[in-house]
């Protein structure tokens, strides 16, 4: 028998998996023009690996622990753009400076995407609650 929280549980990962997403897309986007970062080189922009708790459909429908976890954080392997500035000391013998591999516009639509998910996990949540409260309601 599935765990009478379950869907509190799986809303739960879910706001929790996107509060991460939201960091680190506000990261991506704060260091959009930092050419030089700690290890001397621009800014590699992240991204979060999600996956699914759970093996299969008969899992999901049967574990409290179903839902989604954070795999982990990585960095985005696309290189970053060459920009034409020969008065910048980051720029290299040709005059290019090498910038972060970050583009506003697909962080800021993530960042959409992400609170929309976010705000679809709380409602999630909200609505199991209600749920929750009539059913006790009319067992009294």
């Amino acid at each position: 028998m599935s765990n009478l929280f379950g869907a509190l549980n799986i809303a739960a990962s879910g706001m929790t998996a996107e509060r991460l997403r939201m960091d680190v897309t506000s990261d991506n986007l704060a260091n959009a023009d930092s050419t030089t970062g700690a290890n001397g080189q621009p800014y590699q922009r992240q991204e979060v690996v999600l996956q699914a708790r759970g093996q299969n459909f008969a899992d999901v429908l049967g574990n409290a622990q179903a839902g989604v976890q954070v795999a982990g954080v990585v960095n985005d392997p696309t290189p970053g753009r060459q920009v034409y500035d020969p008065s910048s000391p980051d720029a290299n013998a040709q005059g290019y400076v090498t910038m972060p591999n970050v583009n506003t516009v697909t962080e800021m639509t993530d960042l959409i995407t992400e609170s929309r998910s976010y705000e679809a996990d709380t409602q999630a949540m909200t609505t199991a609650k209600q749920l929750y409260l009539k059913t006790l309601d009319l067992l009294r």
